[in-house]
């Protein structure tokens, strides 16, 4: 895929004036509307990628751009050093609709993490008593909670990990979707909590057995240990329940929000959790400058109401449904497998040779954007498609129609 010769400019200032921790697909994004992006050159797209799920709601939705708009010319930041009228609506809001006592308001999706971490420690001796320095957390291979020194201390991938070490102890891991050695884990009295994607995103969106949810909540209140869920990237109607821990209705002890928290906007992130976990925080423990900052309140409160104004958890499930039918009914030797609920899907890649050359999941989606689709391959593999939830049924047989068309070219 070669960019035109105005695209190739911006990408040549990243790529003298920037790091290189990203290999971008050479496409150059000026403008978003809903579900369909445009480039520099004004080329259509489908957007199939959401930012990682981050734009569950569409690009520029009216709704949340006119919260950001008029929040911003009254007041965007205060610091935690002072109240602000937005905050405590906002944390109300949401602790009545995901049935929670306490939220902590963050930025990322890996500050989240590392706040629910710490929580979770802090829990664990206060009010568990384990023994001073020997809290363990435990984790899933293939895990992503992001990219922080304090998370990939518990990350089983090595391109995560290479260079950055020594690492923070105290993670035990064991497989995804393993309920028998999550148990044995769980003898330990020194654990502090589980932390755990309902369904592993980066990993390849890879779906746990029918009924783990609902014995990782078993285990873990039997052994008085934390259920920590990640929905950073399934929560907020991304998989066809506004979490994906609702598809068993089950419930954590700490829940992660991220990504479609905002809308896309701003980086907005969150922590709910009880009275019991959120209260062994003291002031001056833990924090964030521009954590609960009033614009992001008013901005995320417009995001959760667009999802349910619209019904976008409900839409998510009946789209994706079409969605896996119609990959799987290809039948391609190209497709290995499709997987994945609600909107949140992948197509793992069968290892194949094109032209006496090895080609992966990478160069199908160069194939799919050239025809006006955009999708990014996780691993050598797996192409993961999560387009924006308030894709149109017509938008989405398009995107289906060119998917096909790549997979068939192959």
């Amino acid at each position: 895929m070669k960019p035109s010769p105005e695209s190739q400019q911006f990408i040549d200032v990243e790529l003298q004036y920037g790091a290189n921790n990203y290999a971008p697909l050479p496409v150059v994004l000026d403008r978003g509307q809903g579900a369909r992006v445009w480039d520099v050159d004004g080329k259509e797209y489908l957007d199939f990628l959401s930012a990682y799920s981050a734009m569950n709601q569409g690009h520029a939705h009216p709704k949340i751009i006119k919260a950001l708009t008029t929040q911003a010319q009254k007041l965007t930041l205060t610091s935690r050093a002072f109240y602000n009228n937005e905050l405590g609506a906002y944390e109300k809001f949401m602790c009545d609709l995901l049935k929670f006592d306490r939220l902590l308001p963050m930025n990322s999706g890996a500050e989240a993490v590392e706040t629910a971490l710490k929580l979770t420690r802090r829990w664990g001796y206060d009010v568990k008593k384990i023994p001073e320095n020997q809290a363990k957390i435990i984790v899933c291979d293939e895990n992503f909670h992001g990219r922080t020194l304090g998370i990939i201390s518990a990350s089983t991938d090595p391109d995560s990990r290479r260079g950055f070490g020594p690492f923070i102890p105290g993670y035990v891991v064991v497989p995804f979707g393993d309920a028998v050695a999550l148990e044995l884990a769980l003898k330990d009295p020194t654990v502090a909590g589980f932390m755990f994607e309902p369904m592993q995103g980066e990993a390849g969106v890879v779906v746990p057995p029918d009924g783990y949810l609902k014995k990782v909540r078993e285990l873990t209140k039997a052994a008085n240990v934390l259920m920590v869920a990640d929905e950073v990237q399934t929560g907020l109607a991304r998989t066809g329940k506004m979490l994906a821990c609702d598809h068993e209705q089950v419930k954590p002890d700490v829940l992660i929000l991220g990504k479609a928290l905002s809308g896309g906007v701003l980086p907005i992130s969150a922590v709910l959790s009880s009275h019991e976990v959120m209260l062994t925080l003291k002031p001056g423990e833990h924090g964030s400058t521009f954590g609960g900052n009033p614009l992001a309140c008013v901005v995320a409160r417009a995001a959760i109401e667009v999802l349910l104004e619209e019904n976008l958890a409900e839409k998510a499930a009946q789209l994706g449904d079409v969605f896996r039918s119609e990959l799987r009914a290809m039948n391609s030797p190209v497709v290995e497998l499709v997987r994945g609920k609600g909107l949140l899907n992948a197509a793992v890649i069968t290892p194949h040779q094109r032209k006496g050359e090895k080609f992966t999941a990478k160069e199908v989606c160069y194939e799919m954007a050239e025809h006006g689709l955009l999708a990014k391959q996780t691993h050598q593999h797996i192409i993961r498609f999560a387009p924006p939830l308030v894709i149109t049924e017509a938008e989405l047989s398009k995107g289906i129609g060119i998917i096909k068309s790549a997979l068939t070219g192959f």
